[in-house]
């Protein structure tokens, strides 16, 4: 099984060693797994469960000091399975797993998602927070969590501006001027069928209940019969664009992984002027590219 995982884009985080060394684990662990679905799954899970990446615990605090997250999953025979706006729940790419295997449906949100995670056995009610992205949200002013006018307001002057605070996987005492890790994600195949996960905590200071690219197919992730593909970086922008999607539709054409993630990022660049990353895998090998500061990817299996 070949896998290809990334932690997210962004500014060049603190202990990058550390954190490679957790992408590379957690690669090479899924590279052993019987499916490519199995693949990112597992690969994906470790990711969620290392608050060092904006994915499960220590992910991103909304307006009303929550951690919301977001995951989907996609194979190459067209099975999807989604999740937005979870609470509590450390693990969103299982029960995004479990939406597409268990319901006749791709995406499951809010309140009743959190209840079908617990009805298929994943854990809820999980402190997702962890002091030092309390730290951060304590240190932005927060709004009363009551008023949506207050939040508004408050949501106005800190979402995505570099000057809203600092990414926790930085410096959790430095509350200046780094941009977030947005999003953990994978892609394996195995020759013959391909599958892409996306997992995230969302984005610092975005109006609870937000929901951004990462569950959303074709966006922040896609998988077709040639190949498939995870993206990261400002959720808006690339739901917008479709990322993920493009960067699968490139490989169709007849490009490889990697000049395919490379034109993607290239066009989404071009037409956005925001930052954004891909993770691709097809056939024959992987490819990535990224406009952000930094991108950790790790790569395992063949």
């Amino acid at each position: 099984m070949r896998v290809i995982v990334h932690g997210g884009a962004g500014s060049s985080p603190i202990a990058p060693t550390e954190r490679q060394a957790v992408l590379d684990e957690a690669a090479e662990e899924a590279s052993h797994e019987r499916t490519p679905l199995d693949a990112v799954e597992t690969a994906v899970r470790a990711l969620e469960r290392d608050e060092r990446f904006n994915a499960g615990r220590g992910g991103a605090i909304q307006s009303d000091g929550r951690v919301r997250v977001d995951a989907g999953v996609m194979t190459s025979e067209k099975e999807i399975g989604a999740v937005g706006s979870l609470t509590g729940v450390e693990h969103p790419v299982t029960v995004a797993r479990a939406v597409c295997e268990e319901t006749p449906h791709v995406l499951l949100a809010g309140e009743p998602g959190e209840r079908f995670a617990e009805h298929v056995g994943v854990d809820t009610g999980v402190d997702l927070s962890t002091e030092a992205t309390r730290e951060r949200f304590a240190a932005a002013d927060p709004p009363d969590e009551t008023s949506v006018s207050d939040q508004l307001a408050w949501i106005h002057d800190r979402f995505g501006d570099d000057a809203g605070g600092a990414d926790p996987t930085t410096d959790p005492g430095d509350h200046t001027t780094e941009r977030d890790h947005d999003t953990v994600g994978a892609v394996a195949g195995d020759g013959e069928r391909f599958a892409a996960a996306t997992s995230t905590g969302g984005r610092w200071f975005a109006l609870a209940g937000r929901v951004g690219d990462v569950p959303q197919v074709g966006s922040g992730f896609y998988c077709g019969s040639a190949g498939g593909a995870s993206a990261t970086g400002a959720g808006e922008d690339i739901a917008r664009a479709t990322l993920a999607r493009r960067a699968v539709d490139r490989l169709d054409t007849g490009e490889d992984a990697q000049s395919a993630a490379e034109s993607a990022i290239a066009a989404f660049r071009d037409e956005t002027g925001s930052e954004a990353g891909l993770i691709v895998l097809d056939g024959d090998g992987v490819g990535s590219a990224y406009n952000s500061d930094a991108m950790q990817t790790a790569v395992a299996g063949r």
